[in-house]
């Protein structure tokens, strides 16, 4: 009976196997050491035969293959599952270095060949035999930690020769604005590193914009480094782009890391003897500063650029090119690339007279790579034509500083011409109104119709107290007409004044500007009780901008710090206010994106708050 169930068993698993289709790959380390051997292995998840492996040129062939098999079955709610897979094993071992491939193998499944994939594997030499010397400048070039103590363990000591960090960065040259990696590597060669501590100080990376990778889980490989393995964990990457010319230094970064050494001392049984005694030992790993050379952009900028900086292509389209009188229309644009995508302006429409324009729609779809930030930047312009006729919308300009061609380069839309018919509330080209409708009746056509209409009473009002006119005297009734006519005047007027007041756009900016610098000097100083810097920098900078937009009239596509001083200027504003304007626009715009340690947000909110009043009491 049992013999039989065995047989039930094997048919379910050997259908199972079959029903999933034939699985046939091939998997070893991605990196090897010439001299050291490794395995290559082979699975299949049926029962399989003749397997015929590739040629292993550039591998010595130690022992294989070795087959195994497993198979498993389980029962969850009544439902079976099985699997079953064959494994075929060769030790290998890897003759020089260099990067190789391993092609694919055979076998026979299910009653047909099957191929597996190939495997490449990238072979490093073995260490080199340094003299004592060669290996004490080779840890100072590391890791820069020549001079700290080390500790004793079985393997020998534990110093900057066999554990340190490195200080990796893409680029040392670069231009303003143009994008470096940041890399601290973690190196070890006979050391146990257990886990690093949260004891970790990063610079504050002052003068660049910080954009920070994600780190994931740690992964270890090997790495072959002046003349020696290691294995390597990258602890931390960030993408930094510089804010001004000049050198920039990048101060030392301290990691904290916990190994795992054998203690030497004195046996008390066999077991100690056996498997050791271990502690764990606390070691602080300092990585290099590193000085990045920054030039500045050339001369010769187009009128257009607003600090672009990368690799970019622009996309427009138009809505539609015929519409009715008040009829929306929407122009979008897709700035696409590499670079600075965050700090790009948005380009303004000088759209033609008639048109009501909107707040353009921004959106935002960057990823941050190891290369830097890339990504679409989306704006949709929106607009409404009030009257009719045919009209041209300018193309638009968006220049940047191409970095790989090193010049700069002006992207353009194309013109649009739009025809707007006029709507059915529109007047007509000449200016005439349309005429009045007036209606005569004639005296003979009025026909009394039961009790609907009665006959004028012609005899004189009698002098009544107790009349119908109650309390008011017939001598007032005309205040009755007088009153609502005079009302009806004075809110002529006052309504007259405000829709002159409001069709001057410069007038009304400038009337807000004061209420909406206090609503976003308000909206800040909330984000500094809850201590949100994010929030903070980001509303004092719109604060400071948005009012010097909206008090001296510039338009957002020509807002910058040297049209904002000439006008100053222009306004007899004196040099030492200009100055403070220029060191709040800054200080608010630096801090946003790299905030400088010798200002707090208590100071750049009162000197914000202080600024704004000084250019009331101005009057500009």
């Amino acid at each position: 009976m049992k013999k039989i169930l065995s047989i039930f068993v094997f048919i379910g698993i050997a259908l199972s196997a079959f029903a999933d289709g034939v699985v046939f790959k091939a998997t070893a380390p991605s990196q090897v050491i010439v001299g050291k051997p490794f395995q290559l292995t082979y699975t299949v998840n049926q029962r399989s035969r003749d397997l015929r492996a590739p040629e292993f040129t550039d591998f010595d062939v130690l022992s294989g293959p070795y087959t195994s098999t497993s198979s498993s079955t389980s029962f969850v709610n009544g439902k079976r599952t099985s699997s079953f897979e064959q494994t075929y094993t060769y030790m290998l071992m890897a003759r020089t270095a260099g990067t190789f491939t391993i092609g694919p193998a055979t076998i026979k499944a299910d009653g047909e060949q099957v191929q597996s994939n190939g495997v490449r594997i990238q072979v490093l030499p073995e260490d080199e035999q340094a003299s004592p010397s060669q290996a004490s400048q080779q840890g100072r070039g590391q890791g820069g930690q020549s001079n700290q103590s080390t500790q004793s363990s079985s393997s020998g000591a534990v110093n900057s020769e066999n554990l340190f960090v490195r200080t990796i960065v893409t680029k040392t040259r670069v231009h303003e604005q143009e994008a470096l990696m940041v890399s601290y590597k973690l190196y070890f060669a006979g050391v146990d590193v257990a886990q690093l501590t949260n004891n970790t100080k990063l610079p504050e990376f002052t003068g660049f914009l910080k954009q920070e990778l994600e780190q994931g889980e740690i992964q270890t490989e090997l790495e072959h480094y002046n003349g020696r393995n290691y294995q390597t964990a990258v602890l931390y990457r960030t993408v930094l782009y510089p804010q001004h010319s000049g050198e920039i230094k990048i101060d030392p970064a301290h990691f904290e890391a916990v190994l795992r050494v054998q203690v030497q001392q004195r046996a008390r049984s066999i077991f100690d003897d056996f498997f050791g005694t271990y502690t764990n030992v606390t070691k602080m790993l300092t990585a290099p500063g590193v000085t990045i050379h920054v030039s500045a952009l050339p001369g010769g900028k187009p009128a257009g650029f607003s600090g672009g900086v990368g690799k970019f292509t622009m996309t427009p389209s138009i809505s539609q090119t015929e519409v009715q009188a008040n009829e929306a229309i929407t122009i979008k644009l897709d700035i696409s690339g590499s670079g600075n995508m965050k700090l790009l302006k948005t380009p303004a429409i000088d759209w033609p007279e008639g048109f009501e324009p909107y707040d353009p729609k921004v959106t935002n779809n960057f990823k941050t790579t190891t290369s830097g930030m890339s990504g679409t930047k989306s704006i949709e312009y929106l607009a409404i034509p009030r009257n009719g006729g045919e009209y041209t919308i300018p193309a638009l300009h968006f220049s940047y500083f191409d970095i790989e061609e090193k010049a700069y380069k002006t992207l353009s839309t194309p013109e649009y011409t739009v025809k707007v018919k006029r709507g059915a509330n529109e007047s007509s080209a000449s200016g005439a109104q349309p005429s009045a409708v007036v209606y005569h009746a004639q005296k003979e056509d009025i026909k009394q119709l039961g009790t609907d209409i009665r006959y004028i009473n012609t005899r004189p009002l009698q002098k009544n107290k107790k009349s119908q006119l109650g309390f008011i005297h017939y001598q007032y009734i005309w205040l009755w007409y007088v009153i609502p006519l005079l009302i009806a005047i004075i809110l002529l007027i006052v309504l007259r004044r405000q829709i002159k007041e409001a069709s001057d756009i410069n007038r009304v900016r400038y009337k807000r500007a004061n209420k909406v610098a206090q609503k976003r000097l308000k909206a800040a100083a909330s984000a500094l009780k809850a201590n949100d810097s994010n929030a903070f920098y980001a509303e004092i900078e719109r604060a400071a901008w948005s009012y010097l937009s909206d008090r001296l009239s510039i338009p957002t596509a020509d807002l910058n710090k040297e049209n904002i001083a000439s006008i100053l200027r222009q306004k007899g504003v004196s040099d030492e206010l200009i100055k403070e304007v220029m060191d709040v626009l800054s200080t608010a715009e630096f801090a946003r994106y790299a905030p400088a340690t010798d200002h707090t947000m208590d100071d750049l909110y009162q000197a914000t708050t202080n600024l704004i009043n000084h250019l009331e009491d101005q009057k500009i």
